[in-house]
């Protein structure tokens, strides 16, 4: 069995590839039960989270790019971390055979969440930004707000990075790293003036009071929300829900746990119907993207197990020998 680090998946994947990767995935399919979500409540300090997401493949979709492995990826949500210095988010990803059900590897399941979740919002931007799309902002700076700003460059011909985060330090710690690998990238001061701005808004945080405001957003903008995975949790307030086409990662996940869509969906701001299409829809071909340069389109992900799969597999397959 293999032991893959960090650095490992690093140097195993590549955004445009992954992207791709996930692409065939979600065309394709896989057997995806939903999560499990549990809250660990703790004597001090906020509770923590661990989800366990298994997948395998479904040997009855012919042609599948993920065939021949069931993966299951252990992951701890841990709020406090954030205050000693420590990722909130921590996981491990296993990966067996599919047949046999021996292991094949075991990978480090952080780094495996940012990429594919970055390259999840940018597979999303690539049917639902503006193909001219250069300007994007990253709310919130975080371990993942990186590999957004490099993934959504991946898909789009992006020519200025703006991260805004509530401690400025971090959005400049961000934007720096960025600049340091060639990317045009600056710490915002001002949130509601960059979101007049965007044409793409990335925003990972666990804010339970919506930070993107629909009223400030421009005509042809792409909002992708990744950073509430529980009902309490919103980005986006009701007038983004209100002025955009909607688009999901999953139904059964977003509608089940992402407070930007099951808040909405309570009040009767978003009807059910309203949701466009999910990830797999639109890479069948089922269901349409960006329909005119002008409209606002608003993708919602809470991550799908599928994806790990697939981006575990392209790894392992990567560095086996």
């Amino acid at each position: 069995m293999l032991t893959i680090s960090a650095d490992a998946v690093d140097q195993a994947l590549t955004f445009p590839g992954l992207v791709e990767t996930l692409r065939a995935a979600f065309r394709d399919g896989a057997v995806q039960p939903v999560r499990h979500h549990h809250g660990v409540e703790r004597p001090d300090g906020a509770a923590s989270t661990l989800l366990l997401m298994p997948a395998w493949t479904d040997f009855h979709a012919a042609g599948t790019s993920v065939g021949g492995h069931i993966g299951v990826k252990i992951v701890t949500v841990s709020p406090d971390n954030n205050a000693i210095g420590k990722p909130a988010v921590m996981g491990l990803y296993l990966l067996l055979n599919g047949a046999t059900g021996e292991p094949e590897a075991l990978i480090d399941g952080q780094r495996l969440t940012q990429w594919r979740t970055a390259c999840a919002s940018a597979l999303a931007a690539s049917y639902l930004a503006r193909e001219d799309a250069s300007r994007l902002l990253v709310v919130g700076a975080g371990a993942l707000s990186p590999f957004l700003a490099k993934a959504h460059s991946a898909v789009r011909p992006i020519k200025t990075i703006r991260i805004w985060n509530r401690t400025p330090a971090n959005a400049e710690k961000v934007a720096a790293d960025l600049r340091r690998e060639g990317f045009n990238a600056e710490a915002a001061s001002d949130l509601d003036a960059e979101l007049g701005q965007a044409d793409i808004v990335s925003s990972a945080t666990i804010t339970t009071t919506p930070l993107v405001k629909g009223a400030l957003l421009k005509a042809g903008a792409h909002v992708d929300l990744v950073g509430g995975f529980t009902p309490t949790m919103r980005e986006s307030d009701d007038e983004a829900i209100k002025r955009a086409r909607i688009y999901v990662d999953t139904r059964a996940g977003a509608t089940k746990e992402a407070g930007d869509i099951v808040q909405p969906l309570a009040s009767g701001v978003l009807k059910p119907e309203a949701i466009v299409a999910d990830l797999h829809e639109l890479a069948r071909g089922e269901k349409q993207g960006r329909q005119n340069a002008d409209e606002i389109t608003l993708f919602k992900s809470v991550g799908a197990a599928l994806e790990d799969l697939a981006a575990g597999i392209a790894v392992y397959n990567a560095l086996k020998r």
